[in-house]
C-alpha cells in the first residue's frame, strides 16, 4: 500500500467533517503554541535577566545578608529580612589590607515613597546608594554630578534622579537644582543619569538615587544593608577577592565555621550561574504546564477517532473482505491521526512564533531590551511531539478498527 493513499483518504476525512476536524485540530494548535510561546518567552526573561548582570560589570562581587548554599540564593532574595550586614562590614571590605583587589564598593537600601513638586505627585522607588556608585556600576551622567562622599557621611539632603525618574517628577523642565519632596522630606536634585535601560524585572530608570546614610537614617530608620557590590581590579582576582571578603566577615562576625556564615558571598559567574540554574527551573516547569494542553489535544483526537472509527465500520469490513490485512487498517487510521496532529502542529508553531513576536514587541515598547529567541530544537520539539500524540492516542483506535470483523462489519446497519 503507497503511503499516498492513506493520506487521500485522511484529507478526504477531514473535509468530509470540517467543523469536527476543526474542533480536534483547535486542541493541538493550543498545545503547540502554548509550548512555542512559553519556551520563547523564557528564554527571552533568562537572557534579559543575564544581559542586566552582565551591563552592571562583569568583575563584581556581590555581598548579602543571611546564608545560601552553593546552588540557591540567600534568604534576602525572598523579601526575609536580615539586619546583620552593615556599613562598617562594608567599610572593612574595602581596606586594603582586608581585600588588596578590591578598588571600590556600594552599599545598597531601597524603598518607596510619593515623590512631590508643584502639582505633580507620583509614586516612585528610590535607592540608597554610596558616592562611589557611578565606578561600581558604569552609571554615566546626563545633567549635573552625583553626591560626594561628604555629603552622604554628612546626611546631604540631594539626589540623582533616573532618566524616567526625572520626567515623572519635573516633566520637560531642567531639574538641575531643583527641589522636590520626598516622604516629607526636602531633596535638592545635583545630578540626572544617562538612560541605562531595565533591570531584570525593574526599571532602573525610573529610580532616585540619594546617599546611603541619608536613605538609612533619615527615611528608613535602619543602620544596615540590604547588600553590596564591590569591584574588583581584575576578573583574574574574583576568586581571591571573594575568599577575601568571606574571611574579613567571619573574622567581623567572630565566625569559626564557614557552614555558620551569616552573609552570602558571589562573584559575577556564580550570580549568572544562580540565575541561569533558577530561571531554568521555572522556564521547564511553566513548559510542562503548556504541555498539559497537548495532552488534552491528544484525549480530543482520540475520541474523534474512537467516532471514527464507529462510523466506518461497513469501510474497514469491505476493505477486509477484498484483502486489506490488519496492518493495512492499522496504517490508515495512525496516518489519520499523525495527519490532523502535524496540521495542527505546524499551524501551531506558526502561531506561536506570531504570538511571540507580537509579544517582543510589546515588551520592548514598555522599555525593556527584550529579544526575540525562537530555537530550532524547540520547532522541532514540538514537531515531534505533534507526531508522537497522534502516534499514541491514534493507536488504540487504529487497533480497535484491525479488530472488527469481515462479516460482521458487512451486516452492521
Amino acid at each position: 500500500m503507497k503511503l499516498s493513499s492513506p493520506i487521500k483518504i485522511s484529507y478526504n476525512n477531514l473535509m468530509a467533517s470540517k467543523f469536527r476536524s476543526f474542533l480536534t485540530i483547535l486542541g493541538i494548535i493550543i498545545g503547540v503554541a502554548s509550548v512555542i510561546i512559553v519556551m520563547a518567552i523564557g528564554a527571552s526573561a533568562q537572557q534579559l535577566i543575564l544581559d542586566q548582570v552582565n551591563g552592571i560589570g562583569s568583575n563584581l562581587i556581590g555581598v548579602l545578608p543571611g546564608a545560601s548554599n552553593d546552588k540557591g540564593p540567600p534568604a534576602s532574595v525572598f523579601g526575609i529580612v536580615t539586619t546583620t550586614f552593615t556599613q562598617d562590614d562594608l567599610n572593612a571590605i574595602l581596606q586594603k589590607k582586608n581585600v588588596p583587589n578590591a578598588v571600590a564598593g556600594s552599599g545598597y537600601v531601597s524603598g518607596i515613597g510619593t515623590a512631590k513638586h508643584d502639582s505633580t505627585s507620583v509614586s516612585e522607588s528610590y535607592q540608597g546608594v554610596s558616592a562611589s556608585f557611578p565606578v561600581v556600576e558604569k552609571a554615566d551622567l546626563k545633567a549635573g554630578r552625583f553626591f560626594t562622599q561628604e555629603e552622604d557621611a554628612g546626611l546631604a539632603r540631594v539626589a540623582v534622579l533616573g532618566s524616567a525618574a526625572a520626567t515623572d517628577v519635573f516633566g520637560i523642565t531642567d531639574p538641575i537644582g531643583k527641589v522636590f519632596n520626598l516622604k516629607d522630606v526636602n531633596f535638592t536634585v545635583v545630578g540626572v543619569l544617562d538612560k541605562r535601560g531595565s533591570s531584570g524585572l525593574n526599571n532602573s530608570d525610573g529610580l532616585i538615587f540619594i546617599p546611603l546614610s541619608t536613605a538609612q537614617k533619615i527615611l528608613l530608620g535602619i543602620n544596615y544593608l540590604n547588600f553590596a557590590r564591590i569591584k574588583v581590579d581584575s576578573l583574574d582576582n574574583m576568586e581571591r577577592a571573594t575568599a577575601d571578603i568571606a574571611y574579613t566577615l567571619r573574622v567581623r562576625h567572630r565566625i569559626k565555621d564557614p557552614a555558620d556564615d551569616d552573609f552570602s558571598v558571589r562573584n559575577t559567574a556564580q550570580a549568572l550561574e544562580t540565575i541561569t540554574n533558577v530561571t531554568n527551573v521555572l522556564k521547564y516547569f511553566l513548559t510542562g504546564i503548556a504541555a498539559i494542553s497537548l495532552l488534552v489535544g491528544g484525549i480530543g483526537i482520540m475520541n474523534i477517532m474512537l467516532i471514527s472509527v464507529n462510523q466506518r465500520i461497513r469501510e474497514v469490513g469491505l476493505r477486509k473482505a477484498v484483502g486489506a490485512r490488519n496492518r493495512h487498517i492499522i496504517t490508515q487510521f495512525l496516518v489519520e491521526a499523525i495527519f490532523i496532529t502535524l496540521i495542527g502542529g505546524v499551524i501551531g508553531i506558526i502561531f506561536g512564533i506570531f504570538i511571540s513576536y507580537l509579544a517582543s514587541v510589546i515588551i520592548n515598547a514598555l522599555g525593556y531590551s527584550w529579544n526575540f529567541l525562537i530555537s530550532f530544537s524547540s520547532i522541532m520539539v514540538a514537531t515531534f511531539v505533534s507526531a508522537a500524540i497522534g502516534v499514541i492516542f491514534g493507536l488504540y483506535p487504529a487497533r480497535k478498527a484491525a479488530k472488527i470483523s469481515p462479516m460482521e462489519a458487512l451486516r452492521y446497519e
